[in-house]
């Protein structure tokens, strides 16, 4: 073989290798979470939907009525420093009930607040004239991840909010994330479902989880621009170090020869 060919045999073994790096595709593997979450698909009455109670959710139970004296059994309070106490609030357990004083054993998990406060009043109707019940979820909160500006779990005042209030507590959406396969990840009391939807849609509004319910996490995955923008910077660094590594040897060699 002639020697004076090796140079040029060299450097188009160094443009080949190049253009494989700089063309090779991102796998969306190496980037996008919850690949194998499956739609979870039901529907939902958007116009009169209302969070039910799940398992380990923390609930705050306060009665009151006129009588004073007669209603002090049924709210316990705790002291939280000097002369200073807050009410006790109280854990959904696995068989979802609340153990709860007087009354005992109250089952609320798969009831609205309004059908737990419908609850309350009959039980304490043998105890307590007209007995006014407030109820509340107090561990409602939602996680939105992935590309979103503001990233992380915030908490909701009430117990009703909409994934485009929850998307636009976030921050809304970088311009890397993908509009029309949003990731809605929902736990029923142990059992993890899966909904994806279209922000591009007006269908969103007819989704089974348009309504959010108490932990409900929110995942935007990156766009194809952002997972091949992410593999490429991650491989800046080989093509540098083999593109100096073949110019350098194709020089020795056109040098020597």
């Amino acid at each position: 073989m002639n020697k004076s060919l090796l140079p040029l045999k060299r450097t188009q073994l160094f443009f080949l290798i190049l253009i494989f790096l700089i063309t090779s595709c991102g796998s969306k593997k190496d980037i996008v979470y919850f690949q194998n979450a499956k739609d979870f698909e039901t529907k939902v009455d958007t116009d009169t939907f209302t969070p039910k109670f799940k398992v380990n959710d923390i609930v705050s139970v306060f009665v009151s009525t006129f009588d004073l004296e007669a209603v002090k059994p049924f709210n316990m309070y705790k002291s939280t420093g000097g002369d200073q106490s807050e009410i006790v609030d109280y854990v959904i357990d696995i068989n979802g009930n609340i153990d709860y004083p007087v009354l005992g054993k109250i089952k609320l998990i798969g009831l609205t607040v309004e059908e737990a406060k419908e609850l309350f009043k009959e039980k304490l109707s043998d105890y307590l004239k007209d007995p006014i019940v407030n109820i509340r979820i107090m561990n409602f909160r939602i996680s939105v991840l992935g590309q979103v500006n503001s990233p992380g779990r915030y908490d909701v005042s009430g117990e009703r909010i909409t994934l485009l209030e929850a998307i636009a507590m976030a921050g809304d959406l970088t311009i890397k994330g993908e509009r029309k396969n949003i990731l809605v990840i929902r736990d029923f009391n142990g059992t993890k479902t899966y909904s994806r939807f279209d922000l591009t849609s007006k269908e969103l509004f007819n989704s089974p989880v348009y309504y959010l319910t108490q932990n409900d996490v929110i995942y935007v995955q990156p766009n194809k621009s952002a997972i091949s923008s992410s593999v490429s910077d991650s491989r800046i660094g080989t093509i540098i170090s083999v593109t100096s590594f073949l110019i350098t040897t194709s020089l020795l060699l056109i040098t020597r020869n």
